[in-house]
């Protein structure tokens, strides 16, 4: 297992997933929620059947996979269906972080966790590393980037930790308001912090010190 374990979270879009893409060009180990709740969904596993089950056959495609954007607009528009979705999922994709961490090798783990702030304390993380954008931003990147209507995108953000409570939570604040090469330069400084940190925190090789020190 890693010997530090960040958890990378922040509101969306702000940009976590190129963030995240960015650590694992560096070398470190990245393990994203969004992709182990994508594997949990997939035809036949017991998560999509739950799904299905709570919220109907209209939250699948033609192809009878989940249509995730169907499902997020019918979510973010009732607090009461998100609550349900989270109990269907988020144990599941807790466990299988888990057990991936717990299989990784490196110095390092990102864990991308974009509700990281909403889900409360984490006793398996030693930072928290946040993804800092205006909320101002967030509705822009959400109308441009996922063509959302302007509603859809208030409820979404609506729906989230507020800026400040990401920020009053976080170890390290990585900005990103500015260009990809900004962006990048923060997250190859994050990464040499990083690898310092767990180099910090590494035991000691068998045998080590002591051993060292004999005639």
């Amino acid at each position: 297992m890693p010997g530090l374990r960040v958890g990378l979270t922040g509101g969306i879009a702000s940009g976590k997933t190129t963030a995240a893409r960015r650590f694992a060009e560096l070398g470190a180990t990245v393990i994203d929620a969004d992709e182990v709740a994508r594997a949990l969904v997939e035809p036949g596993m017991p998560a999509l059947a739950e799904i299905v089950a709570r919220f109907g056959d209209g939250v699948l495609g033609a192809d009878r996979r989940l249509d995730r954007r169907a499902l997020r607009e019918r979510v973010f528009r009732d607090p009461a269906a998100r609550r349900d979705l989270e109990a269907i999922l988020h144990p599941r994709i807790r466990a299988e972080m888990t057990r991936r961490t717990a299989a990784a090798s490196g110095p390092y783990a990102i864990l991308v966790i974009p509700l990281l702030i909403e889900g409360g304390p984490r006793d398996d993380l030693d930072r928290v590393l946040v993804v800092d954008v205006t909320e101002a931003t967030q509705h822009r990147r959400l109308l441009e980037r996922d063509r959302v209507p302007a509603a859809l995108a208030d409820s979404m953000l609506a729906a989230q930790a507020r800026r400040a409570e990401r920020l009053a939570r976080a170890d390290d604040v990585l900005p990103n308001e500015g260009s990809l090469a900004a962006l990048h330069a923060g997250v190859d400084a994050l990464h040499r912090r990083y690898l310092a940190l767990a180099a910090a925190h590494a035991p000691p090789p068998s045998g080590g010190p002591s051993a060292a020190a004999d005639p």
